[in-house]
């Protein structure tokens, strides 16, 4: 099973890896000092009612509205990053595994990696729907299913990668302790 990642040469994945999780990481610390705070944009995103939509749109002051607004315009940067590195992490872990079906898996998580990007475009899309208006049906129902898929996708690859590090690591200190000849 083939992903465009697999056209980064060997040598040069770590290092590619590194820049963006360094990256992520970066953009991660961005979003925790954005806010809002309580109740915090995944209460948002995963309210999955109008009513519940609505009582935290009403517990937001007007400036954590607009971090609300600004962190969501700002997710679509960091979309590509995060999905990325994670598909990264997780084409690396399918060089790592022996069994065909696990290499497989690793290719499918990446692509499913930049489908819960989507999934996450999807669903600001909804949440920016109802903070310049009002909260309706579908919206968010929409923004709920699309955020339950993103975080199911990015939980998944994230297993995936730390499985695949720790069967690095074991293969590793393996073949460090077989004896010379």
């Amino acid at each position: 099973m083939y992903h465009p990642l697999n056209a980064i040469p060997q040598g040069k994945r770590l290092p590619t890896f590194l820049w963006l999780l360094a990256a992520t990481i970066g953009l991660s610390v961005v979003f925790r000092l954005i806010g809002p705070f309580k109740p915090n944009i995944v209460d948002f995103e995963l309210a999955g009612s109008v009513a519940k939509s609505s009582a935290i749109i009403g517990a937001w002051d007007t400036l954590a509205r607009l971090q609300t607004c600004f962190n969501l315009g700002f997710d679509y940067l960091y979309m590509p990053v995060y999905s990325t590195t994670i598909a990264l992490a997780c084409v690396m872990g399918a060089g790592v595994v022996s069994r065909t079906g696990w290499k497989n898996l690793g290719v499918l998580l990446a692509w499913g990696l930049w489908l819960a990007a989507i999934f996450d475009a999807v669903e600001n899309y909804a949440l920016i729907t109802m903070m310049y208006g009002s909260p309706a049906d579908p919206y968010p129902q929409v923004a709920a299913f699309c955020a339950i898929c993103k975080f199911s996708l990015i939980l998944l690859g994230l297993l995936y990668a730390a499985v695949s590090l720790v069967i690095y690591i074991v293969k590793l200190s393996r073949a460090k302790l077989v004896p010379l000849h």
